[in-house]
């Protein structure tokens, strides 16, 4: 298919128990089918979403080179736990992987679509990040097999797509 870059990975992963509260950096965490990443806001149910569950609110992903991008172009800075995306990764276009599996390490995940910017994510930066993020704000993943995801983990295209 050839959808994905060198050196495709983890770069950080970030998890918050409370929907407005400052993102936390973690070396690893536990990934399950069906509720999310263990100790996440989505996971708990706390956050801003509706209560029924969607498959893509189980994790969602952001570029590290579009967090580079939105301090080059758009004289944005903003660190990579205010995007408020629980995976960064880099060396890989999340954009190509909606409706495609990949695997995170030992887990496999599903793209379901695009993670557009919200509201409450300028609310908690700024008004400008919504049009710099627009079509690049990230992935909305379905956890299809869990496990642990750790911070540098290899992301490869699933061979079942």
């Amino acid at each position: 298919m050839g959808l994905l870059m060198l050196n495709k990975s983890v770069f950080a992963i970030y998890i918050s128990p409370e929907t407005a509260i400052p993102m936390i950096s973690v070396e690893q965490v536990l990934a399950i089918s069906g509720k999310g990443l263990q100790g996440d806001r989505y996971f708990m149910s706390g956050s801003t979403i509706s209560t029924k569950r969607e498959p893509g609110q189980d994790i969602t992903l952001i570029e590290l080179e579009t967090i580079e991008a939105l301090r080059r172009d758009d004289n944005i800075e903003i660190s990579p736990g205010e995007c408020r995306r629980n995976l960064v990764t880099r060396g890989i276009s999340l954009n190509h992987l909606v409706n495609h599996k990949f695997r995170v390490g030992e887990v496999t995940l599903k793209g379901i679509k695009l993670c557009e910017p919200c509201a409450h994510l300028a609310n908690l930066t700024s008004k400008e990040i919504l049009p710099a993020l627009v079509h690049r704000g990230g992935l909305q993943a379905q956890i299809v097999n869990g496990g642990v995801i750790k911070v540098g983990d290899v992301i490869t295209e699933d061979s079942n797509n």
